[in-house]
């Protein structure tokens, strides 16, 4: 029975673990200690530390795997490019994986690379911070360059904001730098897709929805596919082969943050492995092809493939809520009301749970994906869930209070 290493066991790894047993995988879970729902999936675990890339080398090497991959999360990527590079596993090196977790590194290739991108600088100390944010001139957007799911991003518009912002992504990052970046109005979508022999299998382009929580915006949801000119459509295809080819990506999955201005596409971030908020599901949908099927091939060597697929219409939001507590009632027969052909929804705490007042991507309490049928416009399919998430916001209590729906 071939191996398969899983880095992770989250909400988000569940279902790559779930499809590789289906697949005939023997799973192995690599996950920090704690109350991840994967951990009971999976056929072994290993309670490791995922950024251990030594670490995960010689548990590899002791099992004999035949490939090693996740979803969702940026944090265990140079652990698999580590690997990859050991073992000859089909996969992303180790050199394109640190690009690609540093946001910091991953702009500089691009601006190497000639990719359009937003200004920025690396900065050191709140006095490089005030001088980047008077070079740049506000707003600007401060990052952490080593984390995911909106840790450690805040907007500043003003010298106060910028030291709050700084000091906030350094509490974050593992670097003993941010980034600070020239914030640019448009409209932000996301990318999504698959590289296998340096070509892209996959390459799909969504809208996305989002949750602000006070200066940070949060992806709360996407849709597909994105109405676009053909011409812009290959002018982001050519931005996104410039910006994998600066990372050097290859044999993993791509997902990007795009901004849209006055008629230009400015590529944002660029990760080396599948987006999360429900997005392998929305491509299942909108493809018929289960994702995390070809996710699980490409990362033992095996041709993956989208071709004449139909695109279908399909939306997700995520839940948050705006102010912690606990769960105190979650109304009759929600969870099977909207488990239907077309709606599928996911909570992720119980009765009795505390859930945290949303301030990044991994403080969502749920998810909800719905599917349109070929040819529905999305206006009224965004119709359609904005009914069913206010359904289950009523039905859902914190404190003894009704989640607010305020997306």
């Amino acid at each position: 029975m071939p191996k398969l290493l899983i880095l992770g066991a989250g909400i988000y790894q569940v279902p790559l673990i779930q499809k590789a047993k289906e697949m005939g995988f023997y799973t192995i879970a690599a996950s920090y200690p704690g109350p991840y729902p994967g951990l009971s999936l999976a056929d072994k675990v290993y309670y490791t530390d995922t950024t251990d890339a030594e670490g995960i080398l010689r548990l590899s090497q002791a099992e004999h795997i035949d490939g090693i991959c996740t979803t969702g999360t940026d944090v265990a990527v140079k652990s698999i490019g580590f690997v990859c590079d050991a073992l000859n596993l089909p996969g992303i090196s180790y050199n394109s994986a640190s690009l690609a977790t540093d946001k910091a590194c991953m702009k500089q290739a691009f601006q190497e690379g000639g990719v359009s991108t937003a200004s920025f600088r690396r900065v050191f100390s709140e006095k490089e911070a005030l001088c980047a944010f008077s070079d740049l001139q506000p707003p600007v957007i401060v990052k952490a360059t080593d984390s995911s799911g909106s840790r450690g991003i805040m907007r500043a518009d003003t010298e106060e904001q910028l030291f709050s912002a700084y000091r906030l992504a350094r509490s974050v990052t593992k670097k003993p730098y941010v980034l600070v970046e020239k914030f640019l109005i448009g409209h932000e979508i996301g990318i999504d897709g698959l590289l296998q022999d340096g070509k892209w299998k996959l390459f799909l382009p969504h809208d996305k929805f989002m949750y602000k929580a006070g200066n940070t915006s949060i992806p709360a949801g996407h849709s597909f596919p994105f109405p676009c000119s053909f011409e812009l459509f290959q002018e982001m295809k050519e931005q996104m082969t410039a910006a994998a080819r600066s990372l050097g990506l290859d044999h993993c999955a791509v997902n990007a943050d795009i901004l849209l201005c006055n008629n230009q596409v400015y590529l944002l971030e660029m990760g080396a492995r599948a987006g999360a908020t429900g997005i392998p599901e929305l491509i299942s949908c909108c493809t018929g092809i289960d994702y995390y099927e070809q996710i699980i091939k490409n990362a033992v060597g095996k041709t993956v493939s989208f071709e004449h697929f139909q695109e279908t219409p399909c939306i997700s939001r995520l839940l948050f809520s705006p102010h912690g507590g606990t769960l105190t009632h979650i109304g009759d027969d929600i969870l099977q009301k909207f488990q239907t052909s077309s709606t599928t929804f996911q909570l992720d705490y119980k009765e009795g749970d505390h859930i945290q007042t949303a301030a990044n991507g991994t403080d969502r309490i749920g998810c909800i994906i719905h599917r349109g049928v070929p040819g529905q416009d999305l206006k009224s399919l965004n119709q359609e869930l904005e009914q069913i998430v206010a359904i289950i916001h009523s039905n859902l209590f914190v404190d003894g209070t009704p989640l607010l729906h305020d997306l």
